[in-house]
């Protein structure tokens, strides 16, 4: 089938690409307008510690190629991607008005709670982002070294990481289905960013199911199950656009001057 075919050689071209495609326009659009406001900093969390995790699962699972050096770019996008984010986060509101969302608690009557252990990922300073994504790349390299050792355990472990890592990503979406349900707005959120990845749902499931290389099962679940939380972001988009939105209040946030992982 030519269509097959013609997938098989533009597919993996796509997906290696896809996170400069995705992530540059919103990457620039804040650096832009100097704010980062309405774009959920979680997306970074999620990206960073699920590309991690799908690099850690390649020596085990050998999969396509393609999606080793995606999740390698990923890598590097979601770090400068939260460095802008982080630069450009806007100062938390005095007396009201809008809050830095994603980057402090929201006191609100929505059904999900908005404080998080520790304070995490809501952090005022920069410091201790940077401090996490470095850990937790510590202990997966270590984790790495120690149980290649042990055949059997390591079999386990990288099957593992590999699901949580597929399913982490899987779960992209929610972080910003729920900042536009809770702000009944998809302002900060760009439209271009929301295409791509609809782009990328279409052309990457399609490739999971025609593919000749190896492709594990995980891949496929977790594609669609993303697929159908961006459709869901799409409904949102139709619904509320770019306007402002409601009004949402502050909650004070934690000023960190030692580790954030202390109680």
């Amino acid at each position: 089938m030519w269509l097959a075919s013609l997938t098989a050689l533009l597919a993996p071209i796509f997906i290696i690409l896809s996170p400069i495609l995705s992530y540059s326009d919103q990457a620039m659009s804040m650096h832009r307008t100097k704010s980062s406001a309405g774009f959920s900093l979680d997306i970074p969390l999620i990206m960073l510690v699920a590309s991690l995790l799908k690099a850690f699962y390649w020596p085990g699972a050998r999969f396509d190629n393609a999606l080793l050096v995606q999740a390698l770019i990923m890598i590097v996008m979601q770090s400068v991607l939260l460095k802008i984010a982080l630069d450009h986060r806007p100062s938390p509101a005095s007396k009201g008005g809008e809050a830095a969302i994603p980057f402090s608690g929201v006191i609100n009557e929505e059904p999900w709670p908005a404080k998080r252990p520790f304070n995490f990922w809501q952090w005022r300073s920069p410091k201790p982002y940077w401090q996490f994504v470095f850990y937790f790349f510590l202990a997966l390299t270590a984790l790495e070294l120690l149980l290649s050792l042990i055949p059997p355990a390591y079999h386990v472990y990288s099957n593992i990481i590999g699901y949580m890592g597929l399913s982490i990503e899987a779960f992209l979406p929610i972080p910003q289905i729920l900042v536009n349900a809770r702000s009944r707005s998809s302002r900060g959120f760009r439209l271009s960013l929301l295409a791509s990845w609809l782009i990328g749902d279409a052309a990457k499931i399609f490739w999971f199911f025609t593919a000749t290389t190896e492709i594990p099962a995980a891949f496929k679940m977790c594609g669609i199950f993303q697929a159908c939380c961006d459709a869901f972001l799409g409904i949102q988009y139709w619904m509320y656009g770019s306007g402002s939105g409601s009004v949402v209040k502050e909650h004070p946030v934690i000023q960190l001057h030692e580790s954030p992982y202390k109680p």
